[in-house]
């Protein structure tokens, strides 16, 4: 049976010291305080991968930007999605593409895919007339706005 980690408080976090080699503090239920020979806090949580058992160390965030009470909310989340059979770290990879192809689907980015489409049916004076409105009337305004958050009115 492993051995019960007593929770850690806020002043053993804060008062935490640098040493020769990194060591970590643990809280328990696989949340613990990686503190570097530099000086940085870093909250780590470590699990099993669900399918294959293997051990993992995933990264939560830096002390004390990331305080110990939402470092336990995180570990809370992960060990939810544990729970599902779902590995927190390939979870967050996939929210992390999500978000990403989000902002790269902004008005600007699919305006212009369809003006490349648009411009071998359409007559060069025509395309530039389009692009010349795209670039005065809407680019200022919708530019930046992910295409997903634009609706009609």
């Amino acid at each position: 049976m492993p051995k019960k980690a007593t929770p850690l408080t806020n002043t053993e976090v804060k008062n935490a010291k640098a040493k020769n080699a990194e060591y970590n503090l643990a809280d328990g239920y696989g949340l613990a305080l990686r503190v570097k020979p530099s000086g940085s806090k870093l909250w780590i949580f470590n699990y099993q991968r669900p399918y294959t058992k293997r051990r993992a160390n995933m990264s939560l965030g830096v002390y004390p930007a990331l305080s110990l009470a939402n470092a336990r909310e995180q570990r809370e989340q992960c060990r939810d999605l544990l729970a599902r059979d779902i590995d927190p770290q390939e979870h967050r990879q996939l929210h992390t593409l999500g978000k990403k192809q989000e902002a790269e689907n902004t008005f600007k980015n699919i305006a212009g895919q369809w003006l490349v489409v648009k411009s071998a049916s359409i007559t060069k004076n025509y395309l530039a007339d389009v692009t010349r409105s795209l670039e005065l009337h809407l680019y200022p305004e919708l530019a930046a706005i992910p295409i997903h958050k634009l609706t009609a009115p």
